[in-house]
């Protein structure tokens, strides 16, 4: 919000508990799957890119409970916090 110091009219504030909210759940979302998806590249035999292919594809799913932004950041968390390739280089947000 400081990054619009005069908002245009009719913009209103994001209500910042709810947001709060979705990042804690969206961070939780990312570090439980971080370690769900640790060890999968050496026990399945596939990649890093693999992995969060699948994760992607399961986080675009109707009963995710995350919106197409919000699981790009998961996606994009989960790879940070594996050290892996950040996937920006292939998803497309627009795909959710």
């Amino acid at each position: 919000m400081a990054l619009q110091p005069s908002p245009p009219r009719g913009w209103r504030a994001p209500d910042l508990a709810a947001l709060a909210e979705r990042h804690e759940f969206c961070e939780d979302l990312a570090q439980s799957l971080a370690e769900s998806c640790r060890g999968l590249p050496g026990a399945l035999g596939v990649t890093a890119d693999d992995v969060l292919e699948r994760c992607h594809r399961g986080l675009a799913g109707p009963d995710a409970g995350v919106s197409p932004a919000e699981s790009v950041w998961v996606l994009r968390r989960l790879a940070e916090l594996l050290g892996w390739r950040d996937p920006g280089d292939w998803l497309d947000p627009a795909a959710g």
